[in-house]
């Protein structure tokens, strides 16, 4: 299932929360997977590179996350001083199924698409499959993604890494990160109220 949400519209990091709530709360649909341990906040993967703007969401997501979820117990990779770039997937992969057996993890990476998707949100409850507007074979990552639509896809990709608008790529980052640190805390909170109880 897929849900979309546009840049523009003013809601965008509301709907952006609850679609990833909503696939939050589904049982994994993967057998192979242990059960997922709810009690525990979700992993934030943000994927992506500084040195080309098209392809920054993911890191820039990570940094406006890590300053909007300041003293929350959650795990975030993926920042403008700590990139997680395409190329490290395979290691990420690895990593995070030993070091984060059993939880879930939201993976935020740019994408292209058509002429009319530039500006959209995609969240999906399905891995994501970074580098796969480059047509790189990397494999996939994560349980649940969310996609920015920052460029439209051509032959060469060129229009990814240098016609990109960075305030079109800033605009994206600012509504995922509302939408993702706004659950978080939400999730939080939740996981809060049943320990009292």
């Amino acid at each position: 299932m897929e849900y979309c949400f546009n840049l523009f519209n003013k809601l965008a990091a509301d709907g952006t929360a609850m679609a990833v709530d909503k696939f939050l709360s589904e049982p994994s649909r993967s057998k192979k997977k242990e059960s997922c341990k709810t009690d525990e906040l979700p992993i934030v993967l943000c994927i992506g590179s500084d040195l080309a703007i098209g392809d920054s969401l993911g890191p820039i997501v990570g940094s406006m996350l890590k300053y909007k979820t300041q003293g929350l117990c959650s795990f975030l990779y993926g920042t403008l001083s700590a990139p997680v770039t395409a190329k490290e997937i395979k290691y990420m992969r690895t990593f995070l199924r030993e070091t984060h057996r059993g939880r879930k993890i939201i993976a935020v990476d740019a994408a292209v698409g058509s002429e009319g998707d530039i500006g959209l949100i995609k969240v999906n409850d399905s891995p994501l499959y970074p580098g796969a507007g480059a047509n790189k074979k990397l494999g996939s990552i994560g349980d649940i993604s969310v996609m920015g639509i920052v460029a439209e896809k051509s032959v060469l990709n060129y229009g990814l890494l240098n016609t990109t608008r960075l305030n079109l790529v800033y605009s994206m980052a600012e509504i995922i990160s509302d939408g993702l640190s706004s659950l978080l805390w939400e999730l939080n909170g939740r996981s809060r109220r049943r320990e009292i109880v």
